[in-house]
């Protein structure tokens, strides 16, 4: 486990990579690691949930729901593996990333897919994971679960 506040390469990094702390939730889909010693904004691959922070569109249906279950599942503190993609950031300058909780091996964005907290986001090149996501969606929308229930889509 890397030291408390950094991230180190692990012996596993096949399965890892880096380690890092999670510092705060941002949002549903976004949050601040402390990776080496530096705050690193990072915005989950593949997934995109409801807009609670986004300074011109409202808050939308489901997006607390969304931000809440990301908070309890990733509170601060809380130790992640990072893995990367193709790109390593978007246009905003976020750190794009899968991460994986070490004390359990919970794929984080896969998890908020599955209970239907997110939709899906492929944006080439970064798809290693779109056809799971993809499959993931597709169960929790026929089960109505979380935001296929509860908002118009």
């Amino acid at each position: 486990m890397a030291s408390c506040g950094g991230a180190s390469p692990r012996s596993d990094a096949g399965q890892f990579g880096l380690e890092a702390r999670v510092e705060e939730v941002v949002d549903g889909d976004t949050v601040r690691l402390v990776i080496d010693g530096r705050s690193e904004t990072v915005r989950l691959i593949g997934v995109d949930t409801p807009e609670t922070k986004h300074p011109t569109k409202p808050v939308e249906c489901y997006g607390p729901e969304a931000s809440a279950h990301l908070a309890a599942v990733l509170p601060a503190g809380t130790v992640v593996g990072i893995r990367r993609d193709v790109e390593s950031r978007d246009r905003y300058g976020r750190l794009l990333a899968y991460l994986i909780r070490t004390d359990d091996g919970l794929f984080v964005n896969l998890d908020l897919v599955e209970g239907g907290w997110a939709t899906t986001l492929a944006i080439e090149p970064n798809i290693a994971h779109a056809e799971e996501f993809a499959a993931a969606a597709e169960r929790a929308r026929a089960s109505s679960l979380g935001l296929w229930g509860a908002c118009e889509r």
